[in-house]
């Protein structure tokens, strides 16, 4: 019962009746105190189910739910490590030995996703926190988030094996286990793959499935035109599906004086990961072949623009708001604020943005790491210097841009992905540009945590793939 403890300090009731995956994933992330990176109510950075919404727009949960694969994702993307299975590829011992590894643990935690109709309680897919074990009774404790129907309560362990080991209708998969931890090294990071936009799934199928047949099928002589394969024909924009992280907040009164040591903190290490991106192969390739073939920024990409989305998003959201589409960003204005660091001083930004949420007026500031010379930002060129590529940027780019986007998405492109190029020098050649081994320790964690949503993104994509062909059969 040692993580029964932690998991009932945060229990609750699931605030929809098709919630009970965002409730699990919320008591078990508070329970393992992992840091949402912003502000619940007041003070307070806690997790709540309106900000689980990167992997599945809240209006869909709330009428349809979640699958097994997309609360995995949301876990991942909150920033905990997951160990998911599905229960037709484990076991009944192995799904034991989690059991008792996370009831004895404080820091491992285990959700389940199960069918009600086997425990002969009402409803079908349900998820829910594993609270305890019982060894001599082999019986598990379910700490139920839908309180309003069912308190915690014991179930044998092989007849919650059974109900794990169903099919849920609704993707034609084996339900399944989770184990959800804390990460070693709290971290904020910079960027995300995101769901939400609807041609996120073209996107996926395009990149871990079409890319490593379409370098299998040609001949190269550069690495060059190994990216321009990859990259010439996306499906959609890179930004529809890897975004970049703004903080936000709600303005308080009066000018911004100083930033907090926590946000200096974030802003500092988000600088320090771009930087150490801008320093790679990978984006001097990036910059080398968007110029040799013309590839041109999006003009809307400026930290205006994205700072006025970022705001508007932010106050959907504190607001408790679902509907970004009915919010309205009519005027903006910028205001400087210096940061302190550990006795350090450096330069903060602090872009604030009028907002129309629901008829109601709010000023929403977005934190950015320092002061632009320029409205334009992240134009760059290419030169050689000791034979070396390197970029030069024109201005003080301070916040990502496409070739930025670009580049962290090379490099967390999986291995396997480059493994069919037939020409084995290429091969080497792009194996050591994206290699993860040499990249300083903050961008290799921020490479790892995309390279790991992908994984997660890839099986919901999959599952998504499944579900429409099977409904297509159905209706023939």
């Amino acid at each position: 019962m040692n993580g029964f403890f932690k998991l009932v300090s945060t229990f609750q009731t699931q605030a929809e009746p098709a919630y009970c995956g965002l409730t699990t994933l919320v008591v078990v992330l508070n329970a393992l105190s992992v840091d949402p990176g912003r502000r619940w109510k007041g003070p307070w950075r806690w997790f709540d189910e309106s900000m689980l919404d990167c992997c599945e727009p809240l209006e869909n949960v709330k009428k349809n739910g979640i699958t097994f694969s997309k609360v995995s994702c949301l876990a991942q993307c909150a920033g905990a490590s997951v160990q998911a299975f599905r229960a037709n590829e484990s076991s009944l011992d192995l799904f034991r030995s989690f059991v008792e590894t996370c009831a004895s643990s404080e820091d491992h935690h285990l959700v389940v996703s199960y069918d009600r109709q086997i425990l002969k309680q009402t409803g079908t897919g349900h998820f829910s926190p594993v609270g305890g074990y019982h060894r001599h009774k082999d019986m598990a404790l379910i700490l139920d988030v839908a309180r309003f129907k069912y308190p915690p309560h014991w179930v044998p362990l092989s007849l919650l094996w059974e109900a794990l080991n169903s099919v849920d209708e609704a993707t034609g998969k084996s339900r399944g286990f989770m184990m959800i931890t804390k990460r070693a090294k709290p971290t904020c990071f910079l960027f995300t793959l995101s769901c939400k936009d609807q041609r996120w799934r073209a996107m996926c199928k395009y990149l871990l499935e079409e890319v490593p047949h379409l370098l299998k099928s040609r001949g190269f002589t550069t690495v060059e035109e190994v990216v321009y394969t990859v990259f010439g024909s996306l499906p959609a924009d890179v930004a529809s599906f890897v975004k970049w992280i703004v903080e936000v907040k709600p303005a308080v009164n009066g000018p911004i004086e100083k930033v907090d040591r926590d946000e200096t903190e974030r802003l500092l290490y988000k600088s320090k990961v771009l930087q150490q991106l801008r320093q790679t192969r990978a984006f001097v390739l990036i910059t080398k072949w968007m110029e040799q073939n013309s590839v041109n920024s999006p003009e809307d990409e400026s930290l205006q623009t994205a700072i006025l989305q970022a705001c508007c998003q932010g106050a959907a959201a504190f607001r408790g708001s679902n509907c970004y589409s009915n919010v309205k960003c009519f005027k903006k204005d910028v205001k400087e604020s210096n940061v302190t660091s550990n006795g350090a001083r450096g330069e903060a930004v602090v872009m604030s943005s009028r907002v129309l949420v629901d008829g109601c007026e709010q000023v929403i500031d977005a934190l950015v790491p320092k002061r632009p010379l320029s409205g334009n930002v992240g134009r760059g060129s290419v030169l050689q210097q000791d034979g070396i590529d390197q970029v030069t940027l024109e201005e003080d780019a301070f916040h990502p841009t496409t070739r930025d986007l670009l580049a962290v998405l090379l490099l967390a492109l999986p291995p396997s992905t480059w493994e069919q190029i037939p020409d084995l020098r290429i091969h080497a050649e792009i194996s050591r540009i994206v290699s993860r081994k040499e990249l300083p320790h903050e961008l290799q964690l921020e490479v790892e945590h995309l390279f790991e949503q992908a994984f997660f993104v890839s099986r919901s994509c999959t599952e998504e793939a499944l579900t429409e062909e099977a409904l297509i059969e159905t209706k023939n």
